[in-house]
């Protein structure tokens, strides 16, 4: 397998103009270095810009289908590709590169930039600076990568790619369910009125962090929630965290463990970013957790707090940012339905539920899977052929 530079294959490395448009509230995405994640766009998180301020930030680069967006500040080198024709703006440290199709296929390129042999030409090309790291964009078309045949570029994309449609279709089946259960969540609380408090019905906690500079704290297999585990998810359900701690970090801790189906809802910044807690879980201070004090009416509690945010955000307070304390949690009335309505409820939610987590469950088993085959096709190690059993397996 030969490996070439970018420049000598046909693929462009195009810049965009370097202008913050003013944000509103509808409108075109402007896709900005957060919205890049996990080799795709998250169109959700996107701010939008009117029709004026997308055709004068497109006006030297216009993304299209089968760009893949590279960040070149802060998190440099990571991807996405654009894999339909809607209207888009790139923002600021973002650059586009595109093939020109005739030595290297489109679907191909999206991948080749996931692999070991990006990451690791782009670490060769890195300026380190003091306070960010960068990439030159008059570097990028020096970027070498293994590129066969073209006939065998559009087969590795494509077995990649039927992994990736299967997760994308799990995300859309587990948004689906979720909708289903919040729109009968709001046919069912018609029947409420304004109940017990929060502090009445549920365990409410706070959390912590252990300190930092103790290495024994870290490192072992405690999951220990930030807002951030829960912000980036595509459904509320936290199964890892990105930190773990040991068993004396977690005695250091002004957290609990708490157990699977806990309610965690941030609630400093981010106030009212949800998951439910697939295991054990500490967390640490941006966190309020509840835990029903009748585990028939799980479901009901969380879809209540679903569905009060802005009351949340009404009451909170801060100086540096907002934060809505436990204290003031604990005494906001909850809406109470009568039991039969809220347990009729909980009976036909949690299997949606259910459902919704065991399709994540399955695209996190797929996206391993994904990653485990992208550098042995790209390397060489594993023929095609043997990807595509792989694949049909898992699928």
């Amino acid at each position: 397998m030969r490996s070439a530079a970018l420049a000598d294959v046909g693929v462009r490395v195009l810049d965009c103009d370097h202008r913050t448009p003013l944000a509103q509230l509808s409108g075109h995405p402007y896709i900005a270095i957060p919205d890049i994640q996990d080799g795709r766009v998250t169109w959700g998180t996107t701010r939008r810009i009117s029709d004026e301020d997308l055709v004068e930030w497109t006006r030297r680069t216009r993304p299209q289908r089968g760009d893949v967006i590279v960040t070149r500040r802060g998190r440099v080198g990571d991807t996405a590709a654009l894999l339909d024709d809607r209207p888009c703006a790139i923002g600021q440290n973002l650059v586009i590169l595109r093939s020109d199709g005739r030595a290297v296929h489109p679907g191909y390129l999206r991948w080749v930039t996931r692999s070991p042999a990006w990451h690791s030409e782009v670490a060769r090309l890195l300026n380190v600076g003091a306070v960010f790291s960068s990439l030159n964009v008059s570097d990028m078309s020096k970027i070498r990568l293994p590129f066969p045949r073209l006939g065998d570029q559009r087969a590795i994309a494509e077995v990649l790619g039927a992994l990736d449609d299967k997760i994308d279709a799990n995300s859309d089946l587990s948004r689906t369910l979720n909708d289903l259960a919040a729109e009968y969540f709001s046919q069912s609380v018609q029947a409420a009125g304004e109940g017990p408090t929060y502090g009445n019905v549920a365990d409410v906690f706070g959390g912590g962090t252990p300190s930092t500079k103790t290495d024994d704290y870290w490192g072992g297999e405690i999951r220990w929630a930030t807002p951030t585990d829960v912000t980036a998810l595509q459904a509320p359900y936290l199964e890892d965290t990105s930190r773990h701690l040991t068993s004396a970090g977690l005695a250091a801790c002004a957290s609990e463990l708490h157990p699977a189906g806990s309610i965690l809802m941030t609630s400093r910044a981010t106030i009212g970013a949800f998951a439910l807690a697939g295991g054990p879980t500490a967390v640490n201070q941006g966190f309020i957790v509840v835990r029903p004090k009748d585990s028939q009416l799980d479901m009901w509690l969380f879809h209540e707090m679903q569905s009060r945010v802005s009351d949340y955000l009404a009451v909170a307070n801060g100086a540096t940012f907002l934060e809505l304390s436990r204290g003031r949690f604990k005494t906001m009335p909850v809406r109470w339905a009568p039991e039969d309505v809220m347990r009729q409820f909980g009976a036909i939610a949690r299997p949606l539920h259910e459902r919704a987590r065991a399709a994540m469950h399955e695209s996190r088993s797929l996206a391993t899977l994904r990653d485990t085959l992208l550098p042995e096709l790209m390397s060489g190690r594993l023929t095609v052929k043997d990807a595509e059993h792989a694949v049909e397996e898992a699928l």
